[in-house]
């Protein structure tokens, strides 16, 4: 910028710059593009990343025709297909020994006013296998047993 003296200035002999009208980019402001960028690609990589991180027991569940849906909060125990050679089943998430499932049916019944379970069995389970589980439930403590069973596609599209 050129220099620019004022009248009074040369009088008195003192020299004096007068500033022009300064363009400030004050540095208090944050630039909020690579903010919102590093955001979005966050958010992109957590949706895709999140249905890779549900882990589940998978289970064929055998198809009914006539069957009513669950409506409200149960305690589920799910028979896989390895129980035959692991004498595993679940009980909600948890993985529990057959030998120790009565005991843990009785802790979970303890103050529950419901004394219901859901029994979710793999489709190559044998009747025998189920009635084992379903035994245990029962000397556990359980009033009722429920059986988990999927509505074949045909059925749910009509």
């Amino acid at each position: 910028m050129p220099k620019v003296q004022s009248k009074g200035s040369e009088a008195s002999g003192h020299r004096h710059r007068r500033r022009g009208a300064r363009v400030s980019s004050s540095l208090a402001e944050i630039n909020v593009v690579p903010l919102v960028d590093v955001m979005l690609v966050l958010l992109v990589i957590f949706m895709v990343t999140a249905p890779m991180m549900q882990t589940g027991l998978e289970v064929s569940l055998p198809e009914a025709r006539r069957s009513d849906q669950i409506s409200s909060e149960r305690l589920f125990v799910t028979i896989p297909l390895t129980f035959r050679t692991d004498q595993v089943v679940n009980l909600g998430d948890e993985r529990v020994r057959f030998e120790l499932l009565q005991e843990r049916i009785k802790q979970e019944m303890e103050g529950a006013r419901d004394r219901q379970v859901f029994v979710r069995g793999d489709g190559g389970i044998t009747y025998q296998e189920l009635i084992r589980v379903m035994d245990a439930l029962k000397e556990g403590g359980v009033e009722d047993v429920g059986l988990v069973t999927e509505i074949p596609i045909e059925t749910a599209q009509e």
